[in-house]
This record gives structure tokens, C-alpha cells and sequence, in this order.
């Protein structure tokens, strides 16, 4: 089992921090809910990510990355739907111009939409897809994979925290319309941006 050997278990708990703590559109977009609505309204996005990642990595690791190699046209076809919706998200926060605490502020993604948004997210694809094929030995499968759906969600946790609470601290510094204006746009860009490697991929068939 992946627990007796350490060797691998030290490069997956590095390869999912990495992937957890890197900027990508769930980080990006919390990091924008932090610092327009504050924590406690970005607690449902949080837990939406959370789940919906944890969901994710128990599909992939039922075989639903073999189905998607048995059938490329359904990753592509969930690639670019959430590749539009990425835009969607990035132009909203990107067009954005109040707090929440200002009258008529957009409201921060909802639980269900956020856990919704983790089948279209590239990056998730990608690191739940490298997490089951490299750090789960075939050998006792089913228990390795719980474990790296375990310990991923435990160290994804507190990386997206971070990029919220991160968001929050912005807030004093976004009290004038201009600054905040900017703030938005920048990670609007920082969105879209994101979205350029798994864009590349689609293009390539991949």
C-alpha cells in the first residue's frame, strides 16, 4: 500500500501541494471572493471547491479518466464548456467595480455553483488525473486511491484557505473605486490566463 512506502507518499504530499498552492482558476477566483465579499460569504465557494474536488478525484479514481481515454470527444466537449464558462467568470470579475458592501455588488459564487465548476476546471482534471496514475499503485488500487483522495483533500484545504483569507487581507487597500477596478481586472487576466495550458491541449487534441 501507498502508506508503507514514504518515498512516494513525500512526492505525492509535494506534488499536491504544489498543485493546491500554484495559482489556477479556483485559487484566482477565490483570492477575487476574498477581497470583493469577504470571508464568511466566501466560505460556501470554499466548501464547494472543496467537495467538488473531493468528488472529482473519487470519479477519476472509479475509472472515469479511462473513460474519457476510451472516449476523447468527452474530455474535449467538457474541455471547452468550461473554458467558456472560465471566460464567463473571468469577464464577470473582471467588469466588477464594488465591494459587497456596497449597494448592488454582485454576489460571490454559491456552494452548488462552485461545486458544479470543479468538472469544468482543467487544472482540477489535471491534478486529479496525475495524482491517480502516478501516485496510486495498481497494487491494493481501491486503498491507495482513498488514501490520495484523503490526504489531496486535506492538503487542498488549507491552500485554497489561504488564497481567501489572502483576498480578505486586499480589502483595506480596495476602497477606492479606481484601485479596486484594477484589482479586478488584474484577476480577471489572471483567469483567463489560467486557462491558456489547458486551451493549448484542447487545440492539440490532448
Amino acid at each position: 500500500m501507498m502508506g508503507l512506502d514514504p518515498q512516494l507518499l513525500g512526492a505525492f504530499v509535494a506534488f499536491a501541494f504544489v498543485a493546491s498552492i500554484t495559482p489556477g482558476p479556483n485559487n484566482a477566483m477565490l483570492m477575487a471572493s476574498g477581497a470583493n465579499f469577504g470571508l464568511r460569504a466566501s466560505l460556501p465557494h470554499m466548501a464547494g471547491v472543496a467537495v467538488g474536488f473531493v468528488l472529482l478525484l473519487i470519479a477519476v479514481g472509479a475509472g472515469l479518466g479511462e473513460l474519457f481515454a476510451a472516449y476523447p470527444v468527452l474530455h474535449r466537449v467538457i474541455g471547452w464548456a468550461g473554458a467558456a464558462y472560465l471566460l464567463y467568470l473571468a469577464a464577470r470579475i473582471a467588469l466588477s467595480d464594488k465591494l459587497a458592501t456596497r449597494k448592488g455588488a454582485a454576489r460571490p459564487l454559491r456552494f452548488v455553483q462552485a461545486v458544479g465548476f470543479q468538472p469544468l476546471n482543467p487544472k482540477v482534471w489535471a491534478m486529479a488525473v496525475g495524482a491517480m496514475t502516478t501516485y496510486a499503485p495498481q497494487t491494493h488500487y481501491l486503498a491507495n486511491a482513498s488514501v490520495v483522495t484523503a490526504l489531496f483533500s486535506l492538503i487542498n484545504i488549507p491552500c485554497i484557505a489561504a488564497w481567501t483569507v489572502f483576498g480578505v487581507a486586499m480589502r483595506r487597500f480596495l476602497d477606492r473605486p479606481a484601485v479596486l477596478r484594477a484589482f479586478n481586472i488584474g484577476m480577471g487576466v489572471l483567469l483567463a490566463v489560467s486557462l491558456v495550458p489547458g486551451l493549448e491541449d484542447l487545440v492539440a487534441g490532448k
